[in-house]
């Protein structure tokens, strides 16, 4: 799987450019029994520091009203490393236990900033994972060491274009999934590509269930439901695993095909986003698309399983990079916009439109819509307007530019006047 992320470095040309991408490759790993015992082990002390901080922390906060700084909790690691009890916490590198508390500072500062949840307890059922930086590992000819772990870590390189023995990763990542799998990371800090060449082409997306996307002209990509087809054998194996015996050698066993059944989903959908995301960017020059609120369209439980197995969230996330990488131009249109509700033809704009009404008819212009190429087609013509500097109906807060420096949105909008069917006149009129 790859990754890349763009570091804005220069304003050229009345455009900001990207001059390092940082791209992340992820390969399988297949350390041997001793490997796995020292990985097993630096996993096992990463949980530790994680969750004695995380309830220090919180301590702390509960009664002392006062806040926790990286410097506090690397003095407490330091600490944790003297007390007797916790002696082992020395048998493992210490890189990864100091970039745990970097990760939990970090996740403090998103929670604070209002932008992630708060941290959670890490389990030894779930991910584990330990961050190298550059001086804990060495990367020599295509061979990995990292720090106190015997012998060279053996992994597969599915990149033939990328040459391996020049690859100089700022950061490794070894992890491990609940079905038992083993992964590595390299982290880089590579040059940006050059962009692709223009195509004359815009496109805007409206996401949804029944087709996964329908564009602006007309095209429709079906939902290829990843979980509903494997829903059977899912249940079949959960209701085995509910069957077994807590701490037994045969729930791990059940619970690690739960987490394959579940593996196999996540890489047939991320294969399909790969995919689509791709075609897009290199098909269109302009991509607009709706911020959508999954959070909360989640809370429908009717939807929820449906909306969740569609994957708009990763979507979003990675026509984002990709648009980045490849000098793009991704608009995001505000969730308050009124594209479903709205003629593409005439702009006559209903007040209310259900949502099992799929097709609908203009009451100015009579023209028939389909709901989704309906809201498509203003889309595109919403990003359009924001992409020439003429936001129009949107009042310049309706979009967002994925751009660095971020366009700043208008403060204060006019209402939306709703429009529907025919005017009833009042008194005196």
């Amino acid at each position: 799987m790859l990754r890349a992320r763009a570091a804005w470095r220069g304003f050229v040309g009345g455009a900001w450019h990207p001059a390092v991408v940082r791209t992340a490759y992820r390969c399988r790993a297949y350390p041997d029994q001793a490997q796995q015992q020292v990985l097993a082990r630096t996993f096992g002390c990463v949980r530790v520091v994680w969750n004695t901080t995380l309830a220090e922390r919180a301590r702390r906060w509960q009664h002392e009203h006062r806040g926790t700084r990286y410097a506090q909790t690397d003095a407490a690691l330091t600490v944790m490393k003297k007390d007797p009890e916790l002696a082992w916490l020395n048998e493992v590198s210490c890189v990864p236990l100091q970039q745990a508390l970097r990760h939990q500072q970090q996740a403090f500062a998103a929670f604070f900033g209002k932008r992630a949840r708060y941290p959670r307890f890490k389990s030894r059922h779930g991910r584990q994972c330990a961050h190298y930086t550059r001086s804990a590992f060495s990367m020599r000819d295509g061979q990995l060491r990292l720090a106190k772990t015997p012998g060279p870590l053996v992994f597969v390189w599915s990149w033939p274009g990328v040459d391996i023995g020049v690859l100089a990763p700022t950061m490794v990542i070894v992890s491990r999934e609940p079905d038992g799998r083993w992964y590595v990371t390299f982290a880089i800090d590579a040059s940006a590509a050059a962009p692709l060449p223009e195509t004359g082409r815009a496109v805007g997306i409206d996401l949804g269930v029944t087709s996964f996307l329908v564009m602006s002209d007309g095209k429709k990509i079906a939902n290829p439901r990843h979980l509903q087809r494997r829903a059977r054998n899912l249940a079949r194996y959960q209701r085995r695993l509910a069957r077994c015996q807590k701490g037994s050698a045969n729930r791990a066993k059940a619970r690690a095909k739960v987490a394959r059944a579940h593996r196999k989903v996540r890489d047939a959908r991320r294969d399909f986003l790969h995919k689509t995301t791709t075609r897009l960017v290199r098909g269109h020059d302009l991509i607009a698309i709706e911020d959508l609120n999954v959070a909360g369209m989640v809370r429908n439980h009717r939807l929820a399983r449906a909306i969740s197995d569609c994957g708009w969230g990763e979507f979003r996330r990675q026509l984002q990079y990709k648009c980045q990488r490849a000098g793009r131009q991704l608009v995001v249109i505000d969730r308050w916009y009124p594209s479903t509700k709205k003629c593409s033809a005439c702009e006559f704009l209903l007040a209310e439109l259900s949502l099992s009404t799929r097709t609908w008819r203009c009451p100015s212009c009579r023209l028939l819509h389909d709901r989704d190429l309906n809201a498509a087609k203003n889309i595109l013509a919403a990003g359009l307007a924001a992409a020439r500097g003429f936001p129009g109906d949107a009042c310049g807060a309706d979009v967002r530019h994925l751009e660095i420096p971020p366009v700043q949105s208008a403060v204060k909008q006019e209402p939306q006047l709703a429009r529907a069917g025919i005017p009833v006149p009042q008194d005196g009129e």
